[in-house]
């Protein structure tokens, strides 16, 4: 009986083959940035200003302006909003994460959210629907506007973290969170565990720092109270900083980069678990996970130095 012959791949593209198949590099950040009306044009051409910042460093970030998508002023109508999120869920993987950020104006009349835009407005509650039909479930929700306070309930689901310019609906007057949050993601400071990496949290806890003192400074009462809803904000990347930030698409490092934000989450839910545990038990559990990031850190260190 004559024998079939078996194709043998190459060694280097049998590594490629299994590259692409076991690699987690098809992940891709998502970023939809969405600017409302603005009412008066001092706001308007402050929202403006807002949202290309926010493309600008998105889109850095990325490594891939394809992956960064802005509706603004006129063209940020339901209908536009609602194409765009359909375009997502074609495009999106489970693997994926998406940032959804939301600058301008909201209302609030006691029951519903509205995002304030061009014609009809968005609910909180139709805005939740359209990202809980988004295949990827990592995701990372930024309403910086007046009211967003009353997005928190019904944004909230699973991996899925929240953060609002104000603790509630009541607080309706214009909100400066959009401006301090795109200091926060240029600012070095911000990294607060000098990983070279700027998570939702950490851009969270400087700008709520940077409103708070802006209050304070003018001598005015606070209208505006921050709040972060959901787990693994810690471990959300927003930013990349140093020989990093050159390097979002190393095949060498995404994993590692990757690896490192699992640990960062745990990190994140372990301290969330802190009060229930036994404090040696804590330290113990903590002390192990702080030893394999700075192990994971060590590798991303000695790889972006030979770039």
């Amino acid at each position: 009986m004559r024998r079939r012959a078996i194709f043998r791949p190459p060694p280097l593209i049998l590594s490629l083959l299994l590259a692409g198949s076991l690699s987690p590099l098809a992940a891709k950040p998502y970023f939809v940035i969405i600017s409302g009306l603005g009412g008066e044009a001092r706001y308007a051409q402050d929202f403006a200003e807002r949202a290309e910042d926010l493309r600008r460093i998105c889109e850095s970030t990325s490594g891939d302006p394809s992956l960064v998508h802005v509706l603004s002023g006129p063209a940020a109508t339901r209908t536009a909003i609602e194409e765009l999120f359909a375009d997502l869920r074609a495009a999106t993987t489970e693997i994926d994460t998406v940032t959804l950020l939301l600058i301008g104006h909201g209302s609030y009349d006691g029951r519903n959210y509205k995002f304030n835009v061009p014609g009809p407005d968005p609910t909180a509650a139709r805005i939740a629907k359209m990202l809980d039909a988004l295949p990827a479930k990592d995701q990372l929700v930024v309403v910086a506007t007046s009211s967003s306070g009353a997005t928190l309930k019904p944004l909230k689901a699973d991996r899925r973290i929240v953060i609002t310019a104000t603790k509630n609906g009541r607080e309706r007057l214009a909100t400066v969170f959009a401006s301090y949050w795109v200091d926060a993601l240029k600012a070095s400071s911000a990294d607060t565990n000098k990983d070279e990496v700027i998570s939702a949290l950490e851009a969270f806890e400087h700008t709520k720092k940077q409103v708070e003192e802006h209050y304070e400074k003018d001598k005015k009462l606070a209208t505006e109270h921050a709040r972060l809803e959901g787990e693994g904000a810690g471990g959300f990347t927003l930013v990349r900083l140093g020989a990093l930030a050159g390097t979002p698409d190393d095949p060498r490092i995404l994993p590692l980069t990757e690896k490192r934000g699992n640990i960062e989450r745990r990190i994140a839910e372990l301290k969330s678990r802190k009060d229930a545990m036994e404090p040696a038990d804590y330290r113990s559990q903590l002390r192990v996970l702080l030893i394999q990031i700075a192990r994971t850190q060590a590798e991303i260190d000695k790889l972006t130095g030979e770039s």
